[in-house]
Protein backbone atom coordinates (compact mmCIF):
# COMPACT_ATOMS: atom_id res chain seq x y z
CA UNK A 1 0.00 0.00 0.00
CA UNK A 2 0.89 3.90 -1.01
CA UNK A 3 0.49 5.70 1.93
CA UNK A 4 1.04 9.52 2.60
CA UNK A 5 1.28 11.22 6.21
CA UNK A 6 1.10 15.10 5.80
CA UNK A 7 1.77 17.17 8.64
CA UNK A 8 3.13 20.24 10.06
CA UNK A 9 6.76 21.32 10.04
CA UNK A 10 9.51 18.39 10.96
CA UNK A 11 8.23 15.02 11.88
CA UNK A 12 10.93 14.14 14.27
CA UNK A 13 9.07 17.43 16.32
CA UNK A 14 9.88 16.10 20.01
CA UNK A 15 6.73 15.89 21.27
CA UNK A 16 3.99 13.09 21.94
CA UNK A 17 2.24 13.79 18.54
CA UNK A 18 5.08 13.88 16.52
CA UNK A 19 6.75 10.37 18.31
CA UNK A 20 2.74 8.77 17.53
CA UNK A 21 3.22 9.89 13.91
CA UNK A 22 6.98 8.77 13.20
CA UNK A 23 5.79 5.49 15.19
CA UNK A 24 3.35 4.61 13.02
CA UNK A 25 5.12 5.71 10.10
CA UNK A 26 7.94 3.22 11.11
CA UNK A 27 5.69 0.57 11.66
CA UNK A 28 3.74 1.04 8.05
CA UNK A 29 7.14 1.04 6.27
CA UNK A 30 8.20 -2.32 8.62
CA UNK A 31 5.14 -3.92 6.94
CA UNK A 32 6.15 -3.37 3.21
CA UNK A 33 3.92 -0.35 2.62
CA UNK A 34 5.62 2.95 0.83
CA UNK A 35 5.10 6.07 3.27
CA UNK A 36 5.42 9.29 1.59
CA UNK A 37 5.92 12.04 4.19
CA UNK A 38 4.62 15.32 3.21
CA UNK A 39 5.64 18.05 5.73
CA UNK A 40 3.56 21.89 5.31
CA UNK A 41 5.28 25.14 6.68
CA UNK A 42 3.67 25.36 9.93
CA UNK A 43 1.41 28.54 9.62
CA UNK A 44 0.09 30.58 12.09
CA UNK A 45 -4.00 29.85 12.31
CA UNK A 46 -4.79 32.88 10.12
CA UNK A 47 -2.11 31.82 7.64
CA UNK A 48 -2.98 28.31 7.78
CA UNK A 49 -6.24 29.17 6.25
CA UNK A 50 -5.07 30.53 3.52
CA UNK A 51 -3.20 27.70 2.66
CA UNK A 52 -6.49 26.32 1.31
CA UNK A 53 -6.03 28.26 -1.83
CA UNK A 54 -2.50 27.92 -2.57
CA UNK A 55 -2.40 25.77 -5.90
CA UNK A 56 1.16 25.05 -4.95
CA UNK A 57 0.23 23.01 -1.41
CA UNK A 58 -2.23 21.27 -3.09
CA UNK A 59 -0.03 19.86 -5.58
CA UNK A 60 2.04 18.91 -2.73
CA UNK A 61 -0.46 16.89 -0.48
CA UNK A 62 -1.74 15.47 -4.10
CA UNK A 63 0.54 12.57 -3.62
CA UNK A 64 0.22 9.67 -6.09
CA UNK A 65 -0.83 7.33 -3.06
CA UNK A 66 -3.45 4.65 -2.01
CA UNK A 67 -4.71 6.52 1.13
CA UNK A 68 -3.74 9.79 2.59
CA UNK A 69 -3.10 10.04 6.11
CA UNK A 70 -3.22 13.68 8.02
CA UNK A 71 -1.78 14.79 11.56
CA UNK A 72 -5.23 16.89 12.53
CA UNK A 73 -2.91 19.63 13.83
CA UNK A 74 -2.29 20.77 10.47
CA UNK A 75 -5.67 21.02 10.28
CA UNK A 76 -6.02 24.76 9.47
CA UNK A 77 -3.77 24.37 6.28
CA UNK A 78 -5.93 21.10 5.33
CA UNK A 79 -9.46 22.24 5.75
CA UNK A 80 -9.64 23.76 2.06
CA UNK A 81 -7.39 21.74 0.44
CA UNK A 82 -9.33 18.23 0.96
CA UNK A 83 -12.59 20.32 -0.61
CA UNK A 84 -9.79 21.08 -3.57
CA UNK A 85 -8.37 17.24 -3.52
CA UNK A 86 -11.53 15.45 -3.13
CA UNK A 87 -12.63 17.53 -6.35
CA UNK A 88 -9.86 16.10 -8.33
CA UNK A 89 -9.75 12.49 -7.54
CA UNK A 90 -10.96 10.10 -4.88
CA UNK A 91 -8.46 9.54 -2.65
CA UNK A 92 -9.69 8.10 1.24
CA UNK A 93 -8.24 10.92 3.40
CA UNK A 94 -7.95 9.85 7.38
CA UNK A 95 -7.06 11.89 10.00
CA UNK A 96 -5.16 11.42 13.07
CA UNK A 97 -6.38 13.02 15.77
CA UNK A 98 -4.25 13.98 19.02
CA UNK A 99 -6.45 16.25 20.12
CA UNK A 100 -8.95 19.02 18.88
CA UNK A 101 -8.02 22.52 19.03
CA UNK A 102 -11.37 23.32 20.12
CA UNK A 103 -11.15 21.15 23.04
CA UNK A 104 -8.65 23.72 25.02
CA UNK A 105 -9.75 26.42 26.54
CA UNK A 106 -10.08 29.79 24.59
CA UNK A 107 -11.61 32.95 25.02
CA UNK A 108 -15.42 32.43 23.27
CA UNK A 109 -14.98 34.20 20.16
CA UNK A 110 -11.68 31.79 19.43
CA UNK A 111 -13.44 29.27 20.65
CA UNK A 112 -16.49 29.56 18.09
CA UNK A 113 -13.99 29.92 15.53
CA UNK A 114 -11.62 26.48 15.90
CA UNK A 115 -14.86 25.07 16.30
CA UNK A 116 -16.57 25.85 13.53
CA UNK A 117 -13.00 24.83 11.21
CA UNK A 118 -12.45 22.48 12.84
CA UNK A 119 -15.81 20.92 12.30
CA UNK A 120 -15.36 21.59 8.62
CA UNK A 121 -12.32 19.87 8.52
CA UNK A 122 -13.20 16.67 10.00
CA UNK A 123 -15.87 17.15 7.31
CA UNK A 124 -13.67 16.76 4.81
CA UNK A 125 -12.33 13.57 5.88
CA UNK A 126 -13.25 9.92 5.27
CA UNK A 127 -12.33 8.08 8.90
CA UNK A 128 -10.16 9.39 12.23
CA UNK A 129 -7.92 7.78 13.93
CA UNK A 130 -8.32 9.02 17.76
CA UNK A 131 -5.66 8.22 21.12
CA UNK A 132 -8.31 8.06 23.21
CA UNK A 133 -11.94 7.68 24.59
CA UNK A 134 -12.22 10.94 25.61
CA UNK A 135 -10.52 12.44 22.46
CA UNK A 136 -13.33 10.12 20.41
CA UNK A 137 -16.14 11.64 22.51
CA UNK A 138 -14.37 15.35 21.37
CA UNK A 139 -14.44 14.01 17.60
CA UNK A 140 -18.08 12.48 17.57
CA UNK A 141 -19.36 15.63 19.30
CA UNK A 142 -18.04 18.04 16.92
CA UNK A 143 -18.54 16.05 13.38
CA UNK A 144 -21.75 15.09 14.85
CA UNK A 145 -21.45 11.39 13.23
CA UNK A 146 -21.40 8.05 14.75
CA UNK A 147 -17.84 6.80 15.17
CA UNK A 148 -16.09 3.52 15.31
CA UNK A 149 -12.41 2.68 15.65
CA UNK A 150 6.31 18.04 26.82
CA UNK A 151 7.00 20.90 25.71
CA UNK A 152 7.05 23.99 27.75
CA UNK A 153 3.46 25.28 26.90
CA UNK A 154 0.56 26.88 29.45
CA UNK A 155 -1.36 23.79 28.40
CA UNK A 156 1.00 21.27 30.30
CA UNK A 157 0.43 23.21 33.29
CA UNK A 158 3.96 23.87 35.16
CA UNK A 159 3.12 26.91 36.31
CA UNK A 160 0.14 25.49 38.44
CA UNK A 161 2.83 22.87 39.24
CA UNK A 162 5.37 25.17 40.45
CA UNK A 163 2.70 27.15 42.94
CA UNK A 164 1.44 23.75 44.71
CA UNK A 165 5.51 22.84 44.97
CA UNK A 166 5.68 25.69 46.56
CA UNK A 167 3.47 25.64 49.46
CA UNK A 168 5.14 22.11 50.48
CA UNK A 169 8.71 22.67 52.70
CA UNK A 170 11.92 22.21 50.58
CA UNK A 171 12.51 19.08 51.99
CA UNK A 172 9.61 17.18 49.84
CA UNK A 173 10.45 17.85 46.73
CA UNK A 174 12.41 18.69 43.60
CA UNK A 175 11.83 19.60 39.89
CA UNK A 176 13.42 18.95 36.71
CA UNK A 177 11.83 20.48 33.63
CA UNK A 178 11.96 18.48 30.67
CA UNK A 179 11.04 20.17 27.76
CA UNK A 180 11.67 22.54 24.94
CA UNK A 181 11.03 25.81 25.32
CA UNK A 182 10.98 26.78 21.85
CA UNK A 183 7.08 26.68 21.19
CA UNK A 184 6.56 29.44 23.51
CA UNK A 185 9.55 31.80 24.50
CA UNK A 186 7.00 34.39 26.30
CA UNK A 187 5.66 31.95 28.60
CA UNK A 188 9.11 30.06 29.23
CA UNK A 189 10.38 33.08 30.38
CA UNK A 190 7.26 33.71 32.70
CA UNK A 191 7.53 30.69 34.49
CA UNK A 192 11.83 31.22 34.79
CA UNK A 193 10.63 34.70 36.63
CA UNK A 194 7.68 32.75 38.86
CA UNK A 195 10.53 30.43 40.17
CA UNK A 196 12.60 32.85 41.11
CA UNK A 197 9.75 35.28 42.97
CA UNK A 198 9.27 32.34 45.12
CA UNK A 199 12.83 31.63 45.84
CA UNK A 200 12.57 28.30 44.17
CA UNK A 201 15.76 28.32 41.76
CA UNK A 202 17.72 26.14 44.07
CA UNK A 203 14.43 23.54 43.80
CA UNK A 204 14.04 23.80 40.03
CA UNK A 205 16.11 22.90 37.12
CA UNK A 206 15.19 23.48 33.68
CA UNK A 207 16.97 20.56 31.48
CA UNK A 208 15.53 21.82 28.10
CA UNK A 209 15.20 19.33 25.42
CA UNK A 210 16.66 16.11 25.96
CA UNK A 211 17.99 12.85 23.40
CA UNK A 212 16.13 10.15 24.56
CA UNK A 213 18.85 8.24 26.42
CA UNK A 214 19.26 11.36 28.72
CA UNK A 215 14.98 11.37 29.80
CA UNK A 216 15.09 7.86 30.25
CA UNK A 217 17.98 8.67 32.71
CA UNK A 218 15.54 11.53 34.21
CA UNK A 219 12.18 9.32 34.25
CA UNK A 220 14.85 6.17 36.18
CA UNK A 221 15.85 9.08 38.84
CA UNK A 222 12.47 10.25 39.63
CA UNK A 223 9.51 9.12 41.75
CA UNK A 224 6.66 10.80 40.00
CA UNK A 225 5.91 11.93 36.69
CA UNK A 226 3.63 15.48 36.85
CA UNK A 227 1.81 17.16 34.05
CA UNK A 228 -0.95 18.63 35.69
CA UNK A 229 -2.68 20.22 32.08
CA UNK A 230 -5.58 21.85 31.30
CA UNK A 231 -6.15 19.69 28.44
CA UNK A 232 -4.55 16.01 27.16
CA UNK A 233 -6.04 13.95 24.11
CA UNK A 234 -4.72 11.57 25.55
CA UNK A 235 -0.79 12.15 27.56
CA UNK A 236 1.70 9.88 25.86
CA UNK A 237 4.01 10.90 28.52
CA UNK A 238 2.41 9.54 31.38
CA UNK A 239 2.48 6.24 29.85
CA UNK A 240 6.01 6.55 29.21
CA UNK A 241 6.88 7.37 33.05
CA UNK A 242 4.72 4.78 33.98
CA UNK A 243 7.06 2.02 32.25
CA UNK A 244 9.55 3.64 34.77
CA UNK A 245 7.13 2.58 37.26
CA UNK A 246 6.06 6.43 37.98
CA UNK A 247 2.61 7.01 39.35
CA UNK A 248 1.07 10.12 37.10
CA UNK A 249 -0.01 13.46 38.62
CA UNK A 250 -2.21 14.39 35.62
CA UNK A 251 -5.64 16.17 35.40
CA UNK A 252 -9.22 14.94 34.93
CA UNK A 253 -9.54 17.30 31.91
CA UNK A 254 -9.23 14.97 28.33
CA UNK A 255 -7.95 11.89 27.81
CA UNK A 256 -5.92 10.94 31.18
CA UNK A 257 -7.76 9.03 32.45
CA UNK A 258 -7.69 6.71 29.89
CA UNK A 259 -4.27 5.23 31.80
CA UNK A 260 -4.39 6.78 34.97
CA UNK A 261 -6.68 5.78 37.51
CA UNK A 262 -6.96 8.11 40.31
CA UNK A 263 -5.34 7.24 43.66
CA UNK A 264 -3.88 3.66 41.78
CA UNK A 265 -1.54 4.75 39.07
CA UNK A 266 -1.68 7.76 40.02
CA UNK A 267 -3.81 10.88 41.01
CA UNK A 268 -6.42 12.84 38.30
CA UNK A 269 -7.13 16.14 39.68
CA UNK A 270 -8.89 19.72 38.93
CA UNK A 271 -6.84 21.75 36.14
CA UNK A 272 -5.25 24.63 37.74
CA UNK A 273 -5.48 23.92 41.14
CA UNK A 274 -2.23 24.59 43.21
CA UNK A 275 -3.73 23.23 46.37
CA UNK A 276 -4.39 19.85 44.48
CA UNK A 277 -1.21 19.45 43.61
CA UNK A 278 0.31 20.48 46.60
CA UNK A 279 -1.72 17.69 48.50
CA UNK A 280 -1.04 14.72 46.23
CA UNK A 281 2.69 15.63 46.15
CA UNK A 282 2.25 15.35 50.39
CA UNK A 283 0.59 12.32 50.36
CA UNK A 284 3.09 10.02 48.42
CA UNK A 285 5.72 12.14 50.15
CA UNK A 286 4.57 11.23 53.74
CA UNK A 287 3.76 7.36 52.55
CA UNK A 288 6.80 5.56 50.57
CA UNK A 289 4.91 2.56 50.80
CA UNK A 290 2.21 4.37 49.03
CA UNK A 291 4.59 5.56 46.51
CA UNK A 292 5.69 2.48 45.96
CA UNK A 293 2.77 0.29 45.94
CA UNK A 294 1.57 2.79 42.60
CA UNK A 295 4.73 3.19 41.00
CA UNK A 296 4.26 -1.08 40.77
CA UNK A 297 0.65 -0.54 39.84
CA UNK A 298 1.60 1.91 37.26
CA UNK A 299 4.03 -0.25 35.68
CA UNK A 300 1.77 -3.41 35.55
CA UNK A 301 -0.75 -0.79 34.07
CA UNK A 302 2.12 0.03 31.26
CA UNK A 303 2.98 -3.59 30.54
CA UNK A 304 -0.80 -4.83 29.67
CA UNK A 305 -0.93 -1.44 27.51
CA UNK A 306 -1.41 -2.52 23.45
CA UNK A 307 1.86 -1.81 21.94
CA UNK A 308 2.38 -0.35 19.02
CA UNK A 309 2.61 -3.29 16.57
CA UNK A 310 -0.54 -3.75 17.55
CA UNK A 311 -1.30 -0.57 16.87
CA UNK A 312 0.08 -0.17 13.27
CA UNK A 313 -1.60 -3.79 12.53
CA UNK A 314 -5.17 -1.84 13.49
CA UNK A 315 -4.31 1.50 11.77
CA UNK A 316 -3.25 -0.54 8.90
CA UNK A 317 -6.59 -3.02 8.80
CA UNK A 318 -8.59 0.10 9.06
CA UNK A 319 -6.50 2.00 6.20
CA UNK A 320 -6.83 -0.68 3.77
CA UNK A 321 -10.70 -0.98 4.25
CA UNK A 322 -10.43 2.48 2.91
CA UNK A 323 -8.44 1.67 0.20
CA UNK A 324 -10.42 -1.41 -1.33
CA UNK A 325 -14.01 0.61 -0.93
CA UNK A 326 -14.88 0.76 -4.50
CA UNK A 327 -17.98 3.12 -3.80
CA UNK A 328 -18.04 5.93 -4.95
CA UNK A 329 -17.32 8.97 -2.80
CA UNK A 330 -20.76 10.44 -2.01
CA UNK A 331 -21.90 6.54 -0.48
CA UNK A 332 -18.94 6.64 1.45
CA UNK A 333 -19.33 9.84 2.81
CA UNK A 334 -22.61 8.89 4.36
CA UNK A 335 -21.32 5.69 6.16
CA UNK A 336 -17.93 7.94 7.39
CA UNK A 337 -16.16 5.63 9.74
CA UNK A 338 -13.76 6.47 12.63
CA UNK A 339 -11.44 4.24 14.34
CA UNK A 340 -12.82 3.59 18.35
CA UNK A 341 -9.22 4.29 19.75
CA UNK A 342 -5.47 4.25 19.18
CA UNK A 343 -3.93 5.17 22.08
CA UNK A 344 -0.90 2.73 21.92
CA UNK A 345 2.44 3.16 22.78
CA UNK A 346 5.81 0.58 22.95
CA UNK A 347 6.57 -1.64 25.70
Amino acid sequence: MNVGLVCYGDLDTNTGGFRYDRKLVGGLRERGDHVDVIELPWRDYGRGLLDGFSTRLLDRVDAPVDALLQDELAHPSLVGLNTRLHARRNIPIVTIVHHLRSSEAHPRPAERLYRAVERRYLASVDGAICNSEATRAAVEDLAATETTVTRLVPRKGPHTLIEGLSRLPDECWQLRIVGSPDANQAYASRVRRQVTALGLDERVTFAGELPDDEVASVLRGSHVLAMPSTHEGFGIAYLEGMSFGLPALATTAGGARSVVTHGETGFLLRPDDPGAVARAVRTLEADRERLAGMGQAARERYEAWPTWAENTDSIRAFLDGFVSDDTVPSEREQRRNYTERADRVER
